[in-house]
């Protein structure tokens, strides 16, 4: 028991560390990752409002989209 109890601190410690080395050093990096998908995000909520309107507005051209990207449905 006591050894778990301290192999669960070793890896909590180890775990930290590494927090600590990947955004001190790579703090650059993660913020790039970071902007990258705040961006891929709002895209993803333009094309879908999009979608949701021209689903709402013309059904057959949102059937048409969606097969054209997924594939005839077969219905």
């Amino acid at each position: 028991m006591l050894r778990t109890l301290f192999s669960v601190g070793l890896m909590a410690m180890v775990g930290l560390f590494l927090m600590k080395v990947v955004f001190g050093l790579f703090a650059g990096f993660v913020a790039l990752m970071l902007w990258l998908l705040v961006i891929a995000v709002k895209i993803l909520v333009v094309g879908a409002l999009v979608y949701f309107v021209v689903r709402i507005v013309s059904p057959s051209t949102a059937r048409r989209m969606t097969d054209s990207f997924a594939g005839p449905s077969g219905s």
